[in-house]
């Protein structure tokens, strides 16, 4: 089977050991900046990049290099994206990994490293970014663009033609409606629905939303 590793010990490891042997895949070893009790019997946990390094390096006459996953959920996009990074710089090839359950049209474009999760949708046109992840049973409808280290949070739901700037976090259950903009690293909040644009760096909540007040 092939190998990968994954960065984060969190849940969302966990999520992605699961889909990663629905692809044939195994879990070489978890990575983390951390120090971290193991996540999962049997898998060596490794600490930081210089830790993944002296791992790689012991491997060098066993195996291939294994591609890698990162197991970091929320509204950490930007960091995703720093790690990817490092870990592209390694040699290692950032697995793009879709569930068996998801539906995704044959003229989307996945961006590398990207996660489709159980149960959700992309739609016909869609471009999704690097280090993206559409969470468990979002809906992505059609000519959306999703930008670099987005995070689609579960049962979030896109309608058409919306744009989505690098570093967005759309919580669970958000409804964002047609043609609407999304501004870089700005967040929308659980269960939001969004009637306008939304700038870069904003937190909006609510129904209609609205920007967060500062308490």
């Amino acid at each position: 089977m092939t190998e990968a590793v994954l960065w984060g010990g969190t849940g969302h490891s966990r999520v992605l050991r699961e889909l990663l042997g629905h692809l044939g895949m195994t879990v070489a070893a978890v990575i983390d900046n951390r120090k971290i009790e193991p996540p999962f019997a049997g898998v060596e946990t490794l600490r930081g990049i210089e830790g993944l390094k002296s791992w790689l390096h012991s491997r060098l006459n066993d195996s291939a290099a294994p591609s890698y996953a990162l197991a970091i959920g929320g509204g950490y996009g930007r960091d995703r994206l720093a790690i990817a990074k490092d870990l592209d710089a390694l040699g290692l090839e950032h697995a793009s990994l879709v569930h068996p359950t998801a539906m995704v049209a044959s003229d989307a474009a996945l961006g590398k490293g990207s996660q489709v999760l159980i149960g959700s949708v992309v739609a016909t046109c869609v471009r999704v970014g690097t280090c993206s992840i559409i969470n468990s049973r979002a809906s992505v409808d059609h000519d959306c663009v999703i930008g670099d280290g987005v995070h689609i949070g579960p049962g979030a739901t896109l309608c058409g033609q919306i744009e989505v700037g690098d570093g967005v976090f759309v919580g669970a259950g958000a409804t964002i409606l047609p043609r609407i903009k999304i501004g870089p690293d700005a967040t929308i909040g659980a269960g939001a629905v969004v009637t306008k644009d939304v700038p870069a760096g904003a937190t909006v909540v609510g129904v209609p939303a609205r920007p967060l007040q500062a308490q």
